[in-house]
């Protein structure tokens, strides 16, 4: 038979890459022989897949506009092409290619693949998509290898996310937590240093690069790093402040100090011109010498009322002076004569908006709006929010909302001043997963706010998230991954294919027990939202989760020894999941009645959790399950990271 041929239109990184994993793929699943060749015309050929953009191939269903994500597959038994909006839409195009073919991802790595066993790689197709929403991102958090961020990345392209978004300069933080092993004893932890923090981050961001995926850097540390105090992650700072910078710390009862001793969480004195000048000109310094950087975000500290009271402050809100110096980035910008596009942060005292500055250069800017204060009890109410009047802004007095409504309340205020570009930027799979173990209400509450997205005037999602999140499944991953790209695709249509997928036929059973468990957790419970009653009949219910558990473990020892290598790995988080559910069931009714064992129950959680690590380490962070679960469980914090 003739050699199927793979023929690149484009040398874009990305569109390199669509068609070597189209190729490995293919490959795998048919043995197959393929070439991949570099064309620079389209003509129809017998055994060809060719890959570009218009006007290369004729794709005249594409958007004209090459920022909109979308992609052509037209493809006949005989061969075809896949057309992308612009060249990681390509990429996107070829994973949904893959799919018709039975290829799935259940989750990041090389246990998460499921390849078909084909007799040919061609087969008839003709599927036009385009993205619901501009933005559909991912941001570091928690305990991360490298190879957890590599894996997170790799397989985002998959569900169609088209951003990462990488925290400070280089990470530091969340690399140390997990190759230090904080809050684990039993596993050996080694110094991390920033230099190596740095070769990981500069590798990572060539591999998003690679996907032609969007690259959002910082955030925090501008309020500290460009006055000589370095801003790492939430550590308690060591050695002296220099004197230079103090002037330029908030000044707060009277002293300029660190916030708690943390630089990250210190607000600095922006009615200074000086102070906001040194922020200004490093921010365009970085733009000046990182141009792979798609877009640049701006932030405050991240602190809470803790805003300068000095005389050239205190009669301006934070949102104002914060705006000035949006205007004076934008100035100076300009000046450099670069593009960079920056995003500013609606997030605790700067949800009250500016009372009288404007931005002057909307294009500049990306809004994002960062509710984390909300509940996850409910989904963003968008007819609500209209009901709702603001709380009048007292400098370091403020109280910040929980209900979605009233978080949408307060970016409809902005919204009053800022009519650009903005996107939601949430926290579903930060903590609160861990506070609904079996992950399905929250999973249904996200897939309704991704959906609301638009009706709230924003164009996407960038999830601060844990990077290992996919104990007992990536259900709410993939969730959110479908419905970003297509909001009106049916939750329970995009569950059942996932958990179909990862478990083969007993998927169904698996969701039902994935309901089970969610129900009688009771999320709202575990947030701390309920009351008496509502805690009681929780507690009630607990001790029925032994007999769910029980009901599951035949199919898990079944599904084991399953031949597909992913699959069994499924059953066998699964498996561990259960023991799982049983300890945390007997430590939260421990906890609820007071017995004297109760702190020992609520230790054998982690404790259990803390010996499974090595082998669930890409699929559960300990460090964040440890500091979400600790506070419920009524362990301190400071404890779970003790190292005896």
């Amino acid at each position: 038979m003739e050699t199927l041929r793979i023929i690149r239109l484009d040398d874009h990184p990305a569109v390199r890459f669509a068609a070597t994993e189209l190729k490995r793929y293919l490959t795998l699943a048919t043995r197959d022989t393929l070439q991949i060749q570099a064309r620079k015309r389209y003509r129809a050929a017998s055994r060809a897949i060719w890959l570009g953009v218009p006007p290369d191939l004729p794709a005249t269903e594409l958007a004209t506009d090459s920022t909109h994500d979308g992609f052509v597959i037209a493809m006949t038994t005989d061969g075809g092409y896949i057309a992308g909006s612009n060249p990681r839409s390509v990429l996107f195009g070829v994973y949904r290619y893959l799919e018709t073919l039975g290829c799935r991802w259940p989750r990041p790595g090389s246990d998460g693949e499921i390849i078909p066993s084909l007799d040919a790689p061609l087969q008839a197709v003709h599927t036009v998509e385009h993205a619901t929403y501009a933005h559909r991102g991912v941001c570091i958090e928690g305990a991360v290898s490298y190879e957890n961020v590599h894996d997170m990345v790799d397989w985002l392209p998959k569900l169609g996310f088209n951003a990462y978004f990488i925290q400070f300069r280089e990470a530091f933080n969340f690399f140390q937590r997990w190759y230090e092993h904080v809050g684990n004893p039993l596993l050996r932890g080694r110094r991390f240093s920033s230099e190596r923090a740095a070769r990981l981050t500069t590798r990572l961001r060539a591999e998003i690069k690679r996907r032609g995926l969007d690259l959002h850097m910082v955030g925090h540390g501008w309020t500290c790093e460009p006055f000589g105090i370095p801003g790492p992650g939430w550590f308690q700072h060591e050695g002296p402040i220099p004197e230079e910078a103090r002037p330029h710390l908030a000044q707060i009862d009277g002293r300029r100090d660190l916030w708690h001793g943390v630089a990250l969480n210190t607000n600095l004195c922006y009615g200074n011109p000086e102070t906001r000048r040194i922020i200004v000109q490093a921010i365009v310094d970085y733009a000046r010498t990182n141009h792979d950087v798609d877009i640049l975000h701006f932030w405050l500290a991240d602190g809470s009322n803790n805003h300068c009271e000095c005389p050239l402050c205190v009669d301006h809100r934070p949102a104002d002076l914060y705006v000035r110096m949006l205007n004076e980035l934008d100035a100076a910008l300009i000046a450099a004569g670069l593009d960079t596009r920056v995003v500013f942060l609606v997030y605790v005292d700067l949800l009250w908006p500016p009372v009288v500055e404007q931005i002057r250069n909307p294009s500049r800017f990306i809004l994002m709006f960062a509710p984390i204060t909300r509940s996850y009890s409910s989904a963003f109410a968008t007819a609500a929010a209209n009901d709702v009047a603001l709380p009048p802004f007292e400098r370091n007095r403020l109280e910040f909302p929980r209900d979605p409504a009233s978080n949408i309340a307060f970016l409809r205020s902005w919204q009053e001043m800022f009519t650009g570009d903005g996107f939601d930027f949430d926290y579903h799979l930060m903590w609160d997963h861990y506070k609904d173990p079996g992950q399905m209400a929250s999973a249904r509450v996200l897939h309704e706010d991704i959906q609301r997205l638009r009706d709230i005037g924003l164009n996407g999602l960038v999830s601060c998230q844990v990077q290992r999140v996919f104990f007992p499944s990536a259900t709410t991953m993939v969730v959110m991954g479908r419905t970003l790209w297509n909001r009106e695709a049916d939750f329970d249509g995009i569950v059942a294919d996932h958990l179909r997928a990862a478990f083969g036929e007993d998927g169904p059973a698996v969701k039902a027990f994935l309901e089970q468990i969610s129900e009688l957790f009771a999320p709202p419970v575990l947030r701390g939202e309920g009351d008496a009653d509502q805690q009681q009949t929780a507690a009630a219910a607990w001790p029925d989760v032994a007999a769910v558990v029980a009901d599951m473990r035949p199919r898990t020892a079944a599904g084991r020894t399953d031949a597909r290598p992913a699959v069994a790995r499924s059953w066998d988080i699964l498996e561990r999941y259960l023991d799982y559910c049983l300890l945390l069931a007997d430590a939260l009714l421990a906890r609820y009645n007071a017995t004297p064992d109760a702190p020992a129950k609520a230790w054998a959680v982690f404790n259990w959790a803390r010996a499974q690590e090595k082998d669930l380490q890409p699929v559960l962070d300990l460090f964040e399950l440890q500091h979400t679960l600790g506070p419920v469980l009524g362990i301190d914090r400071k404890q779970l990271e003790s190292r005896h």
